[in-house]
């Protein structure tokens, strides 16, 4: 977690990018860390908040009915990469993610690579291919 702000730096920072794109980073930023502090501290509500609404509600139900907030625990996360579409509305993260949910005592590692869409003046979370919450978040939308 301590490399994150280098690696959104070294990004907004390289020769590749646009003004525009650096800005874009940088609002991205927060809604990526704050997405994965508030799965870590089991705040799923909040974290519903920062999905795209088509989302929202499969994901709560899903917390609601695999009683995560008694039986996940996400006991580390770490931002490997962040790239930015050219047109600047998606972004693609891929991050480490290790978890156990319960009945299980063995600890789950994936690198989950989420989706993110700039909508409405703000990132959302689209979808993610691994991890905890896979089931809810790895089918393209309709």
């Amino acid at each position: 977690m301590n490399r994150l702000p280098a690696l959104f730096l070294a990004l907004a920072l390289s020769g590749c990018a646009t003004v525009s794109k650096k800005s874009d980073l940088e609002e991205l930023k927060p809604t990526v860390d704050k997405f994965h502090q508030l799965i870590r501290w089991k705040d799923f509500r909040s974290a519903s908040r920062l999905l795209v609404p088509e989302r929202r509600a499969a994901f709560s139900r899903a917390r609601v009915e695999l009683h995560d907030e008694r039986d996940l625990s996400i006991t580390d996360y770490e931002i490997e990469e962040v790239r930015l579409s050219e047109d600047g509305a998606h972004a693609t993260v891929q991050s480490r993610i290790q978890w156990m949910r319960l009945p299980s005592a063995s600890e789950n590692t994936a690198v989950v690579l989420s989706e993110f869409v700039f909508r409405d003046g703000v990132w959302l979370l689209e979808r993610q291919d691994a991890g905890p919450f896979v089931d809810e978040l790895k089918d393209p939308l309709p």
